[in-house]
C-alpha cells in the first residue's frame, strides 16, 4: 500500500500535484470534455481544506518537447477557476520554470492554486530528467501523484520529482489502483473480460494475465481476425497481424487447457472501402470472401456475446467491436456497452476508446468504474508495476 494525502499533514504546505489535464480540444481550442479535469477536484478540495497551496502541473497533446502555445494549459486552468468557483493563477511560461513561476509560487498562502505550463513543453520531461524534476520540486513542499493516466511514465513530472519531495497519491490514483486491483483479484463469478481494439500486440500482456483469472474472454475488434488466421479460416483484405499469429494460436492453446471459454465473432461485417458509407456484407466469420474486410461484430456474434454478459457479475471491458468512429459499423461496440450497462455486474471500462463510446452513448453514469488512464490500465491489468505509482512512498 502506498501512502495517500490523508496520511501527511499538509497544512501551510505547498503541494505540488501532478494531474491528468489532457483534455480534448476542438478546432478553436476549447476544451470539449472536460471529466479529466472534474475527476481530480476531490483531491483538490480536500488539500485546500486542509490548508494547503497548491501547484498544479499536467502535459496537454504533444508538442515535442516545445513550447507549442496550441498546448497551453491556460484553457485547463480557465475551465478549472469555473468548477472551483476560485480563482487558479496560470503563469505562461516557454520553460515551464521561470523567474515569474518561482516568485509566484513562493507568495502563494494556504487555499492559493497555481497551474504550471505544459511540461511537455520542456524534453527533459518525457526523458525523465533529473535537473527539470529539481526546478519542479523547488517550487513545492511535498509532491502528489492524482495522474494515474500517465502513471506508466517515468517521466521528469511523474517519477523523478518523487527523488526530490514526500510523495503520495491523490484520490483519484488511489480509487483507479484499488478498483483494478480488487476487479481482477478478487471479482464476483463469474468474471467475463472482453478486448477489442485493432491489434493483438496492444494487448498481450493483459490477455495473458487474465487467462489466469477470467472465467471468460471474449474477443472482438481488428484484433479478432489475427485469431481467426491462427484458426486456418480466410479473413480477406482483414487487419492481421503476421508476426502474432503463432501468440494468437498459443493463446487459444492456453485458454482450452485452462478451461477457460474464449469466444470470438462468429459473424463479422465486412465492407470493401475504408468508408462509412461503403458497402457492406454479413458473413459468416469462417467464410469471409477475398477483397472484403472486416468492421465490425455481425448480428450473430452480438448475440453471443451479450448473452455472455448478461450472466456475468464481473465485466472488464478494453477495446471497441468495430470501426465504431463510423456510425455505420458502431452496432457491435453500441450494443456490447449497452449490454454492460444493463447487465447490473460490477462493469470496469480501461479506459481509450472503449471509455469514449461509453461518453458518446452517455452510459457513463451506468458503469461502475470508467478509468481515466487507457494505457495506464492496460499495462496494470497486465500485471505491470507501475512507475508513477512505485516511486510513490510506502505506508
Amino acid at each position: 500500500m502506498k501512502k495517500t494525502i490523508e496520511d501527511i499533514d499538509v497544512k501551510g504546505k505547498k503541494a505540488l500535484i501532478r494531474c491528468d489535464f489532457n483534455v480534448p480540444l476542438s478546432e478553436d481550442g476549447s476544451i470539449t470534455d472536460d471529466s479529466r479535469i472534474t475527476a481530480t477536484l476531490p483531491t483538490l478540495k480536500f488539500l485546500l481544506e486542509r490548508g494547503a497551496a497548491l501547484i498544479l502541473m499536467s502535459h496537454l497533446g504533444r508538442p515535442d518537447g516545445e513550447a507549442n502555445m496550441k498546448y497551453s494549459l491556460r484553457v485547463v486552468a480557465e475551465r478549472l477557476s469555473m468548477l472551483l468557483g476560485k480563482s487558479v493563477t496560470f503563469v505562461s511560461s516557454p520553460t515551464v520554470v521561470d523567474d515569474d513561476v518561482k516568485t509566484t509560487a513562493k507568495n502563494l498562502q494556504p487555499g492559493d492554486i497555481m497551474l504550471l505550463e505544459n511540461v511537455r513543453f520542456r524534453k527533459e520531461e518525457t526523458k525523465n530528467g533529473p535537473d527539470f524534476a529539481k526546478e519542479l520540486a523547488s517550487l513545492g513542499d511535498l509532491f502528489v501523484n492524482d495522474a494515474f493516466g500517465t502513471a506508466h511514465r517515468a517521466h521528469a513530472s511523474t517519477t523523478r520529482i518523487a527523488t526530490y519531495l514526500p510523495a503520495v497519491s491523490g484520490y483519484l490514483l488511489e480509487k483507479e489502483i484499488e478498483f483494478l486491483g480488487e476487479v481482477v483479484e478478487n471479482p464476483e463469478r463469474p468474471f467475463v473480460a472482453i478486448m477489442g481494439g485493432a491489434k493483438v500486440s496492444d494487448k498481450v500482456p493483459v490477455i495473458e494475465n487474465l487467462l489466469k483469472k477470467v472465467d471468460t474472454l471474449i474477443i472482438g475488434g481488428g484484433m479478432a481476425f489475427t485469431f481467426l488466421k491462427s484458426q486456418g479460416f480466410e479473413i480477406g483484405s482483414s487487419i492481421l497481424e503476421k508476426e502474432h499469429l503463432e501468440l494468437a494460436s498459443s493463446l487459444l492453446s492456453q485458454a482450452e487447457s485452462a478451461g477457460i471459454k474464449l469466444l470470438l465473432p462468429v459473424d463479422v461485417v465486412m465492407a470493401r472501402e475504408f468508408r462509412n458509407d461503403a458497402e457492406q456484407l454479413v458473413c459468416s466469420a469462417q467464410e469471409i470472401p477475398a477483397g472484403w474486410m472486416g468492421f465490425d461484430i455481425g448480428p450473430k456474434t452480438i448475440d453471443l456475446f451479450c448473452t455472455e454478459i448478461k450472466n456475468a457479475k464481473t465485466i472488464l471491458w478494453n477495446g471497441p467491436m468495430g470501426v465504431f468512429e463510423m456510425p455505420n459499423f458502431a452496432k457491435g461496440t453500441k450494443a456490447v456497452a449497452e449490454a454492460l450497462a444493463e447487465s447490473g455486474a460490477v462493469t470496469l471500462i480501461g479506459g481509450g476508446d472503449s471509455a469514449a463510446a461509453i461518453e458518446q452513448l452517455n452510459l457513463t453514469s451506468k458503469i461502475t468504474h470508467v478509468s481515466t488512464g487507457g494505457g495506464a490500465s492496460l499495462e496494470y491489468l497486465g500485471g505491470k508495476v507501475l512507475p508513477g505509482v512505485a516511486a510513490l512512498l510506502d505506508r
